[in-house]
């Protein structure tokens, strides 16, 4: 592993300390991309849509102003595993803080489904089907990594003066490549079949190398984007 990797790669988490706009403009990036993980752990630990986007947005505050971020380090690794431990101390904190404004009622509040609010009186059996708040984060981390990668795929290919390529072997990247025929494709493009299939093919490959630049700007070698790599298919499965 080269010095150079931590200079490259763990880019945004380097830029967004200090005070500068170059750090402001790197840390509000990084708020950006992991949003929505945010709000599906909060979501899933029990707050109600408009609590969890209020919490998500006084977390995304506190990063903003600065210090939080200082405590990850790029030898640790990744900067996933460092957002969700902070972000589990928080919303422990907050719901220390709710229960001590409550205290007195001698009532004991749980929630049962992700979806409830913290209104309910008297003690509840949680039910084991629902996604834990821990795969929720990593879950909502995949998709929106891979969304993100999609689009740098995307713009690429558009600088390359490649729309009309991308738009029509797109479906092969989701879910819609069964309802579009390869051979319909072919004819739109002016491509035979067999090109078709080593197309998709190299655009699968430049897909997954998107991927693993979005992963390797918040983790600290190659061998973690590997584990990420990983990481990310086992959050998509569940």
């Amino acid at each position: 592993m080269t010095s150079s990797f931590h200079e490259t790669r763990w880019t945004l988490v380097s830029r967004s300390r200090g005070e500068d706009a170059q750090a402001k403009a790197a840390l509000s990036e990084l708020c950006e991309a992991y949003y929505a993980p945010v709000m599906a752990f909060l979501r899933r630990d029990g707050r109600a849509e408009d609590v969890a986007r209020d919490l998500a947005h006084d977390f995304f505050a506190k990063l903003l102003a600065g210090g939080t971020i200082d405590g990850a380090d790029p030898l640790r690794g990744k900067f996933r595993s460092y957002l969700l431990t902070v972000l589990k101390r928080f919303a422990a904190n907050q719901r220390e803080h709710d229960r001590a404004a409550k205290r007195g009622g001698g009532q004991i509040h749980a929630v049962i489904d992700g979806d409830s609010d913290t209104t309910g009186a008297g003690l509840q059996i949680a039910d084991t089907s629902i996604e834990a708040p821990d795969a929720a984060f990593d879950r909502q981390w995949a998709l929106t990594l891979l969304a993100r990668a999609l689009a740098r795929l995307e713009s690429e290919m558009r600088d390359e003066g490649k729309s009309e390529h991308f738009d029509g072997l797109k479906p092969w990247l989701t879910a819609e490549a069964d309802a579009t025929p390869q051979s319909e494709v072919a004819a739109k493009l002016g491509m035979s079949i067999e090109a078709i299939k080593v197309a998709v093919h190299r655009l699968r490959k430049r897909f997954r190398d998107a991927v693993k630049a979005e992963i390797s700007q918040t983790v600290s070698d190659a061998d973690t984007v590997r584990e990420e790599m990983d990481s990310l298919m086992v959050a998509l499965r569940k």
